[in-house]
Order: C-alpha cells, then structure tokens, then sequence
C-alpha cells in the first residue's frame, strides 16, 4: 500500500509540474534531493561510527551488562512467555540498551535476531505472537536518551545547538514508551479474555 502511496505522490508531482510548465523545476528537485541525502548521509556516517565505537567501549568496559541487568526485571515483566534463560531475552535487552543510546542502526540488527527467537517459540507461525508484537512496540517508541541520529541530522544543517533536542526528546519518548507499554498490555489483556473458553461449573455434574 506504501508503494502506491508513494507512487501517487511521484507520478501527481510530474503531472502538475506539466501542466504548469515547469517540469524543469521537478529535474532540479531530484537533484538537489539526491544531493542533500548523499551529504546528510556522510554526515550520519560519521557520527554512527562514533557512538558505535563508543558503544563498543561500552561493551567492553561492562556498561552494556550492567545496563542489561538493570533491565532484566522490566524484561521479565513485559516478556512473560519467553523462558527465562532464551537467547531472544539477550537480543531483546541488546535492542532495548541500543535504542536506549539512541543508536537506531545499531538497534535493528539485535531486534531482528530478537523476533527470529521468538518466532521459534510462536505456536502460530502466520501469527504474530504476544511477544512479538510487544517487542515491535518497544522498539518503535524507545525512550531515547541521546537521540544520536536527531543531533547528527541537526549539526549536518548547521543548527547552533544540535544537542537542545536532548530534554524533549527524552520527555517525548519516555511519554510515547508508556503509552506503548499501557496499549500493549491492554491488548495482552483483552487477547487473553478473547482465547479463554467460559468457565461453566454445572459442566462438572
């Protein structure tokens, strides 16, 4: 369905930009648009590579375990299904402490590994399973702490203070993470009460 939205709104620009004789003006957009990705794109390279790297300190300095201990107990709370020494638990705390840092990129690779585990354990394989659809949830609304990729865009655009989004943007995801957390269990619940069969106790006599 994106795919034809997308479609629409390329073929609808070509159509007007005819009509109005200026189809020169969609020629220089494209551009100008492939332009500016390729530069915003170095720029994000350059600062994905460092916050990797000092991911990578991280990891061998013991935060990142640190940090997945202290996310443990929320993991458990949120992941009830999955037993507790799954290898999915492991991608889903890599996921959540990477998305936490505000590396996206870095994220997305530890969540597909973490939805490969927990489609092992989905009794349905045509169906997302609990698990799996909280897992997306989380990773979508993630409170940031450093919004890595927002201050990269931000200082590629010559902002004179690429870090002042930090504040709003924790509040932002911290607001959206709970908000996700309350719909997903909200959902769990009303799942649960759909697949349980009615209790009937004169069925015993």
């Amino acid at each position: 369905m994106v795919n034809f939205i997308w479609l629409f709104f390329i073929v609808a620009g070509f159509v007007v930009a005819a009509v109005q004789g200026k189809i020169e003006l969609v020629t220089q957009a494209a551009f100008d648009g492939a332009k500016s990705g390729v530069t915003v794109c170095f720029g994000l390279i350059s600062i994905m590579v460092f916050w990797l790297g000092m991911m990578r300190i991280a990891e061998d300095a013991g935060l990142l375990q640190v940090m997945s201990k202290l996310l443990r107990p929320f993991i458990r709370f949120l992941f009830p299904s999955v037993p507790k020494d799954h290898p999915a638990l492991g991608y889903i705390m890599s996921n959540m402490s990477a998305n936490i840092l505000g590396l996206g990129n870095a994220a997305t690779p530890m969540g597909i590994k973490a939805m490969q585990e927990l489609q092992l354990l989905n009794p349905n394989k045509d169906i997302a399973s609990p698990a799996m659809c909280t897992l997306l949830a989380l990773n979508t609304a993630s409170i940031t702490l450093i919004p890595t990729t927002l201050i990269a865009i931000r200082m590629n655009y010559n902002s004179l203070n690429p870090a002042e989004i930090v504040g709003t943007t924790l509040l932002a995801t911290f607001v959206s993470t709970l908000a996700a957390i309350l719909v997903d269990k909200w959902y769990r619940r009303k799942h649960l009460l759909l697949n349980t069969p009615p209790h009937n106790p004169k069925a015993k006599g």
